[in-house]
């Protein structure tokens, strides 16, 4: 999970860290590790053990960036759609986290996260044409939390599946 925007308050949503949407804001220093289970969509009645990295935006900690993005699986980025800049900064995050580690689009989930208060809009964004093709929902847990939930399931059902077709693959060229 990359910066800008309510990334902390969604992890926490998503590992079922903390019921409380509201409280004082701590920024993320470095990295926070958050370890629970969930039940990706598309994958019958299998749960999966979950690591989420909730990293910190902060380029004071870019020196770090290289081990935590190191195996990485996946890559959700959160910005508040609202702050024209955090449009251009998702670029940059596309460059560094998924465009220059291989990761395909399945394995990548833009999240337009809407502060409390500001509804959600599930407008068109305008963003880059490389970064059209990766999977965006809005969110608002104030309003919807379950439909993030729902589509979190969803983004890790894809991650599950590209994870195993990668296995697949690199068992057949052992065996050819």
């Amino acid at each position: 999970l990359f910066k800008l925007s309510g990334k902390t308050v969604l992890a926490n949503f998503l590992s079922d860290t903390t019921e409380n949407v509201g409280g004082e804001y701590r920024p993320t220093q470095g990295v926070r590790i958050l370890e629970f289970e969930s039940q990706p969509e598309g994958s019958s009645d299998k749960s999966c053990e979950v690591e989420l990295w909730d990293c910190s935006g902060d380029f004071k900690f870019e020196s770090c960036w290289p081990a935590i993005m190191k195996d990485s699986s996946g890559v959700v980025i959160i910005f508040n759609p609202d702050v024209p800049s955090h449009l251009k900064e998702i670029e940059m995050w596309h460059s560094m986290f998924i465009s220059s580690q291989g990761v395909q689009d399945s394995q990548c989930l833009l999240i337009a996260h809407h502060k409390p208060g500001s509804g959600v809009e599930d407008r068109r964004l305008p963003l880059a044409s490389h970064l059209s093709r990766l999977l965006l929902i809005h969110s608002n847990l104030e309003e919807e939390p379950e439909d993030v939930r729902q589509a979190f399931c969803r983004y890790l059902g894809n991650v599950v599946n590209a994870m195993s077709e990668s296995r697949e693959r690199e068992e057949m060229s052992i065996i050819t």
